[in-house]
């Protein structure tokens, strides 16, 4: 009888027969198929939308010239006018929400559903005017503002509190975003769950992963840049390793910074026409990634996912030594003109950029693919200071296990060079997102 007594104690430990406990599970893990899926409709309409506008660019070159300050314009009029809060790329404004105290648990300027609704069409909007931006730090803030609308449906006194549903939900994104689940779990507590003491429960943790399934179940169980073959990966990789991880940590760390004082307030001529006439100031922004669009034939526009693919998998006929430093100027550009759009495929495409452009240096030991998924990932480890998501990332969008070791080594080394010339990124934004939100909602209640 004992054994049975044990069962039958465990039974009500685990709540297995709580009514109660199963509703709000069964919640969550709605919230969380939910989401997987919207993001993964997101990821389908990003797709279109730049496919259209590079045939549109293809047919004349000279009318992103026309197309992307426009549209800079009228997405950052849109922003202003019914979206504040879906500017930028998402990801600080999820770690707002968990920083930032908000009475019945409403964050309307950093989650919710119209901000949710509103990210999805102006970013594709971004996209479809030949921004350069990526799909994934949206795919966070829709994501968490799914599932922090399903906590109205949780049963009272369930163990999961509005602030899990936001964590579960912006790492569900990077999940579904790119069809890696166990890296929506190590951005949850690297990145996002940095400063928020709670833990996570198991029921978090399996709609993190349901959220992946979502998306692997909808677009297959592919890996996002393909599968690459790296030959043997030895003791001469070190070379490489610590070169390109000191080079990208150093650009890196710039990048961040730069995207850190713009975030901030802009100072001189610049800034002033920044604040006074914003959407000029998009519209200028707009004009200059369409004029690195122009002189590099149109790979400043877009996620860069194409040209990154094409980088890795050694499919590129064309002189691309350009295009990494074109690439990085677009992407500062977008975020400054203050549309909604990621940073993080822009970064992969810049790494993979910088890659090609070191692998002549190491002669022909490497399969080229190696030394650029190294530099992937070391650039995005420098620009996020999140190494352990970074590195996670690029080896399940790879099938690169083989290089565990060395991705993991150059994006720690990578990310210790980007401090020396930059704060954490996500997290010092966020810090700015917490004031916005504090003053709008001072100005509300006065």
């Amino acid at each position: 009888m004992q054994p049975l007594n044990e069962l039958s104690s465990s039974i009500k430990t685990a709540k297995l027969t709580d009514f109660d406990a199963w509703h709000g599970r069964i919640v969550v893990w709605l919230a969380a198929a939910t989401a997987g899926l919207v993001v993964v409709m997101f990821a389908k309409a990003t797709e279109y939308a730049t496919e259209l506008f590079f045939h549109v660019q293809k047919m004349n070159w000279w009318l992103p010239l026309i197309i992307t300050p426009l549209g800079g314009v009228l997405i950052v009029w849109m922003t202003r006018r019914w979206f504040q809060g879906a500017a930028g790329s998402g990801i600080p404004q999820v770690m707002a929400a968990l920083d930032h105290e908000s009475p019945d648990n409403k964050y309307p300027t950093l989650v919710s559903t119209k901000l949710a609704i509103g990210k999805i069409f102006l970013g594709v909007g971004t996209l479809l005017a030949g921004f350069s931006a990526g799909r994934e730090g949206p795919s966070v803030q829709i994501s968490a503002s799914i599932m922090h609308a399903f906590r109205h449906f949780l049963p009272y006194g369930f163990s999961v509190n509005p602030k899990h549903l936001i964590l579960a939900g912006g790492a569900a994104g990077i999940s579904a975003a790119f069809n890696t689940p166990l890296a929506g779990i190590v951005f949850a507590i690297e990145e996002l769950g940095r400063r928020f003491e709670q833990k996570t429960n198991g029921v978090i943790i399996t709609a993190i992963v349901l959220s992946g399934l979502v998306a692997i179940s909808l677009q297959g169980n592919y890996t996002y840049f393909g599968s690459i073959s790296v030959g043997i990966v030895d003791k001469k990789i070190i070379l490489p390793v610590l070169f390109c991880g000191l080079l990208c940590g150093i650009f890196g760390g710039i990048f961040s910074r730069i995207l850190i004082s713009a975030s901030g307030q802009m100072y001189g001529k610049l800034g002033m026409l920044r604040r006074v006439h914003p959407l000029w100031w998009a519209g200028l922004c707009g004009l200059l990634v369409a004029g690195l669009g122009v002189v590099s034939n149109g790979t400043a526009h877009g996620t860069g996912y194409q040209t990154a693919q094409n980088i890795l998998m050694g499919n590129t006929t064309e002189q691309l030594w350009f295009y990494a430093p074109i690439k990085y100027l677009a992407t500062i550009f977008t975020y400054l003109s203050g549309v909604p759009g990621g940073i993080f495929a822009p970064s992969l495409s810049i790494g993979a950029g910088i890659g090609h452009d070191l692998v002549p240096l190491f002669g022909h030991e490497y399969y080229n693919s190696a030394i650029i998924a190294l530099c992937m990932a070391g650039f995005l480890a420098a620009v996020t200071q999140a190494p352990l998501t970074s590195f996670i990332i690029v080896m399940e969008m790879i099938d690169g296990h083989q290089m565990v070791i060395s991705l993991m080594a150059i994006t720690f080394l990578a990310s210790m060079v980007s401090k020396i010339f930059s704060k954490p990124l996500y997290a010092t934004m966020a810090d700015q997102q917490v004031g916005m939100a504090q003053k709008l909602y001072q100005d509300r209640r006065n």
